[in-house]
């Protein structure tokens, strides 16, 4: 009787492939001097290097690929992780575009006989691919490959439902990237529509029982939900007001944090977008609402976390102004050279969701990524040269002058608010 053959002890043909790290992706960090000859000039054997270090980059993406067809589940999660990684942190358009649908069928591969973590990976993987693709046909050609796999999955409720939460943000970002048809776009709202809502307070006022998991889903849909009308026309924004804005506080009962956030941004959308379309609602009875909505602002519930009470208090603030006198807070993005207002509800949605994708990377993105730097209106990638980024770099003394000035005016700011206490004496 033949003896079996051993299989491999590290898993699957590759091994177990690690992740892709913050070191790898950046071509610099890799050293390849020493090994050119004393004799090259400085100039050849820096232009070599980086030639080689990117061959060298390129290699390890091309092994990364082939393992995600890997008989190892371990081993293709890995390869999926290696990859966001380097979308994440990397323009890699030209590598990626004569490998696009190599990797559209491996990322469908293992959406499909995945599991759980790696039907998750795999999901991210399609929203990176797309940011890396932009706006155009290969993007498309990519979506309508997922799209239906997407689907299936949020819907079918015997699925992992870290697997449907995946899909639900999956399916709203690349609808935002690649989809060509705004019916298409209002039919994806439809399904999100058919899973938050089952969130809402009942009319008797009793809440839903849910798990945590589902209530997660249910936050994921309903914030790809919001995504989506920020590219609606005004007519089915004025619809859609008119069927949610009513019925959308009811989520603010909820007992997660996360999704009373996405319940009061999504809602202060909706009023932002109300006043860009010029629709009125000075008409409409907004008392009770802004009444729970400042209850949630200076909600004081023992039975919940300061963490939670902290961030809770900080977005209703914010909520409230903006649904009593359409006012938002202001925020500047800084990479590079260049600066980024973050001005309006709709912009701090489309902004928070690439952001989740592709994390510490944004800011290279928004220097870099013309499809991005085209979404928030920045215009063509400003090129400067490494001695004058250099010259505008701050030394580590200005940094801890400026923090430690900083970290002054601002506790000195913060003791006016805070209560004193006051030796009032023995009556």
């Amino acid at each position: 009787m033949p003896k079996p053959k051993k299989r491999n002890g590290r898993g699957g043909q590759y091994g177990a492939v690690q992740p892709f790290s913050d070191e790898d992706a950046s071509i610099e960090t890799l050293s390849h001097c020493s090994s050119f000859s004393d004799s090259t000039s400085v100039a050849e054997e820096g232009g070599d290097a980086e030639r080689v270090a990117e061959e060298e980059f390129h290699c390890k993406l091309k092994v990364y690929i082939d393992c995600t067809v890997d008989k190892s589940a371990k081993t293709r999660q890995g390869a999926l992780d290696g990859l966001k990684t380097a979308m994440a942190t990397k323009i890699l358009y030209e590598f990626i575009l004569e490998r696009r649908m190599t990797i559209t069928d491996s990322i469908e591969r293992c959406l499909k006989k995945g599991k759980g973590e790696e039907q998750r990976a795999a999901a991210s993987l399609a929203c990176l691919l797309c940011i890396q693709l932009g706006s155009g046909i290969e993007s498309e050609e990519v979506f309508k490959t997922l799209k239906p796999i997407f689907k299936a999955i949020l819907s079918d409720g015997t699925a992992s439902v870290q697997a449907r939460q995946a899909c639900a943000t999956s399916l709203g970002l690349c609808t935002l990237v690649a989809e060509d048809d705004i019916l298409d776009v209002y039919a994806t709202m439809e399904c999100f529509e058919s899973l938050f809502t089952r969130s809402y307070m009942r009319e008797d006022g009793s809440r839903p029982s849910l798990s945590p998991a589902t209530t997660q889903l249910h936050t994921n849909a309903l914030l790809s939900w919001a995504l989506m009308l920020t590219i609606c026309d005004s007519s089915h924004i004025t619809a859609i007001i008119h069927k949610h804005l009513a019925k959308l506080p009811r989520l603010l009962e909820s007992e997660d944090v996360n999704m009373r956030i996405a319940a009061g941004e999504t809602i202060a959308l909706l009023f932002e977008l109300a006043r860009d379309v010029d629709l009125d609602l000075d008409g409409e009875d907004w008392e009770e609402l802004c009444a729970k909505l400042s209850a949630l602002a200076t909600d004081c519930n023992k039975h919940r976390t300061k963490n939670d009470k902290r961030k809770q208090r900080s977005v209703f603030r914010d909520v409230l102004k903006a649904v009593e006198g359409g006012d938002f807070q202001t925020e500047t993005i800084r990479f590079g050279t260049e600066r980024m207002a973050i001005d309006s509800w709709l912009r701090k949605r489309t902004y928070d969701t690439f952001r989740e994708f592709v994390g510490s990377g944004m800011n290279y993105h928004l220097q870099a990524n013309e499809f991005i730097r085209d979404v928030f209106g920045l215009g063509p990638p400003v090129l400067i040269d490494s001695a004058t980024l250099k010259a505008m770099k701050t030394s580590r003394l200005e940094r801890h002058l400026y923090n430690a000035a900083a970290f002054k005016a601002r506790t000195k700011a913060r003791n006016k608010f805070r209560d004193k206490r006051v030796d009032v004496g023995e009556f």
